[in-house]
């Protein structure tokens, strides 16, 4: 087992907060006008940064009472379905002290979440559309650390690195040479003595500044979650498509007059439109052109969240269920005009039948 070794800096005592952002997936669209006019929820101003477009403004409200003080300093709704959190927990220990926490503040704050996210369901399920708490969540923390000029923020690493990187994956052992170095490699300093480290579990801010990227961290987290859950939408999908329910129709389904495969086809041309629609809206909704420091903060997001993966794997889904149904239809056309042949030589024979007779009598 690894030994941590004593050292002046792993007595340093650091102040900061650790910031988890939640996002809960509870259905496939909250109506907001119907909601504000309940006056089920108490809303509370909302002023969005600069670089998010119209579309995506979230509703800001109070947790419903009764509830715990429980620290979370930021609960919105999104119109696509989606309830978000923010809890910050203030700390004042060492790192070495923090990272012996870490699981047990985690778990702690994983079961406040649901609790306070159910708490919210309950008064938005009627002006949710296929309300359900919940189809998937997701949480990403941040670990801040209060800025201190007379530390720059490559001395950190050079002095608690070995510490910061298991820190973000909440190991409390040292974690080997090869580890360590894939975590630190994504280290920025942007601004002279800042640092912001973020990895697929957890990032590390030290940076004066860190409250504006907060809402960077709250909306990368909702877009790996909408894409995650439309993933799974497809993979559902991909299933009914081999379901014997639809490969085995009865006869009845290949006459002529039968819709079943129209309406088929135009339930996956609606999934596909919605689909297409939010993931879009979600890439686009932050325009952070002429702001270097926050789309680089914001790329880096978007590759440890595996964001350009997850949307990779929607499309191609997409492409697949529309190329199986689609020949699905083409099967179903081929059998119905199959039908309409016969039922025409059948015709033409009864009517050959019907001349014949009338010429015997």
């Amino acid at each position: 087992m690894p030994t941590q070794i004593v050292t002046p800096e792993n007595n340093t005592v650091f102040s900061g907060n650790i910031f988890i952002f939640y996002a809960f997936d509870v259905g496939d669209d909250i109506n907001f006008k119907t909601l504000e006019h309940s006056q089920a929820l108490t809303k509370v101003p909302y002023h969005a940064p600069k670089y998010f477009r119209n579309y995506h403004i979230p509703m800001a409200i109070e947790l419903p009472h009764p509830h715990e003080t429980s620290g979370c300093i930021s609960a919105k709704l999104h119109h696509f379905g989606v309830i978000s959190l923010i809890y910050k927990i203030p700390f004042n220990s060492t790192l070495e002290e923090l990272r012996a926490d870490i699981n047990e503040i985690d778990y702690k704050y994983q079961e406040r979440s649901v609790s306070d996210a159910n708490s919210i369901f309950k008064k938005i399920a009627p002006f949710v559309t296929k309300p359900a708490f919940f189809h998937l969540r997701n949480c990403y923390p941040v670990i801040q650390v209060d800025h201190d000029k007379s530390q720059a923020g490559h001395k950190l690493i050079e002095t608690h690195g070995t510490t910061i990187a298991s820190l973000l994956r909440f190991e409390t052992q040292n974690l080997s040479a090869n580890q360590m170095k894939s975590i630190l490699s994504s280290a920025q300093e942007y601004y002279r003595g800042d640092l912001i480290i973020i990895d697929i579990e957890a990032a590390f801010l030290y940076d004066p500044d860190y409250e504006e990227l907060l809402e960077i961290f709250e909306f990368a987290n909702i877009q790996q979650l909408e894409l995650q859950y439309f993933d799974r939408l497809l993979n559902q999908q991909l299933s009914a498509v081999y379901d014997s329910t639809l490969i085995n129709l009865p006869w009845t389904k290949y006459l002529p007059f039968s819709n079943i495969a129209t309406h088929t086809m135009l339930e996956l041309g609606r999934l596909k439109i919605d689909i297409s629609v939010i993931t879009e809206r979600l890439a686009n909704s932050i325009k952070l052109t002429g702001e270097a420091y926050y789309s680089d903060i914001y790329e880096l997001l978007v590759a440890k969240l595996d964001v350009n993966n997850w949307k990779a794997s929607v499309a191609h889904k997409l492409e697949i269920i529309q190329d199986v149904r689609a020949i699905y239809q083409h099967q179903i056309d081929n059998i119905r005009d199959s039908l309409m042949n016969v039922l025409i030589a059948v015709l033409i024979l009864i009517e050959v039948f019907l001349g014949v007779l009338h010429l015997i009598k």
